[in-house]
């Protein structure tokens, strides 16, 4: 039980790291910074792949996986080519 506690109290303070260093970041650094987590995503999407063999619960957990960080690596790709076409001259 001990353990548990100690997992949601790193959960927490992560999460209210997570906003407080986001907050600070100048609008210039977002795009860098989504490039930065869209790499992250595709790490946690191989080694999902990598995973996902023995049981049923870690095949549905590995799918789950792959499924929400292929839609992140994906969407961040696009958002940051969106965001990087704001800056080109026209």
């Amino acid at each position: 039980m001990e353990i548990y506690v100690l997992l949601g109290f790193v959960l927490i303070l992560s999460i209210y790291l997570g906003l407080e260093l986001i907050s600070k970041v100048p609008s210039t650094l977002h795009t860098p910074l989504m490039s930065g987590a869209n790499a992250i995503s595709g790490i946690a999407l191989v080694g999902a792949l990598i995973l996902g063999s023995d049981t049923n619960l870690q095949q549905i957990l590995s799918f789950l996986a792959v499924t929400f960080a292929s839609i992140n690596v994906f969407g961040g790709y696009l958002v940051t080519n969106r965001m990087l076409k704001m800056f080109k001259k026209k």
